[in-house]
C-alpha cells in the first residue's frame, strides 16, 4: 500500500536521517522524496509503500507521531488516495 507520509517544521540537522531509519526498521520503502527548506521550515513529503511493513498503517502513524513529538515536527502519514482525493482541483 503506498502512502503519502509530511513532514514540517523548524529545520535542523537530523530530521530527513530520523525519519528514514524509522521507516527502514519497519521495513518501509521510500519511492519518492521531497524537501525543501522555505526560510527557517522544512518541509519534506514523501511517498512510500508500507506492504511489507509488520505494522499497520495506525501502528506506524502512531510510531511517526511519537517520533515527530521527539525531535519537534509534525509529521503525518496518509493513504495516498486519500491524499489525493483531498488535493483535486
Amino acid at each position: 500500500m503506498k502512502c503519502i507520509l509530511t513532514v514540517i517544521g523548524k529545520d535542523k540537522p537530523g530530521i530527513i536521517a530520523s525519519v528514514s531509519n524509522l521507516l527502514a526498521s519497519n521495513n518501509v520503502n521510500i519511492e519518492d522524496i521531497s524537501q525543501t527548506i522555505m526560510q527557517s521550515t522544512f518541509t519534506m513529503i514523501m511517498l512510500v509503500n508500507i506492504a511489507n511493513s509488520p505494522l499497520s498503517m495506525k501502528e506506524l502513524r502512531e510510531q511517526l507521531k511519537a517520533l515527530g513529538e521527539e525531535i519537534g515536527v509534525s509529521i503525518h502519514l496518509q493513504h495516498e488516495e486519500v491524499f489525493d482525493a483531498m488535493h483535486k482541483v
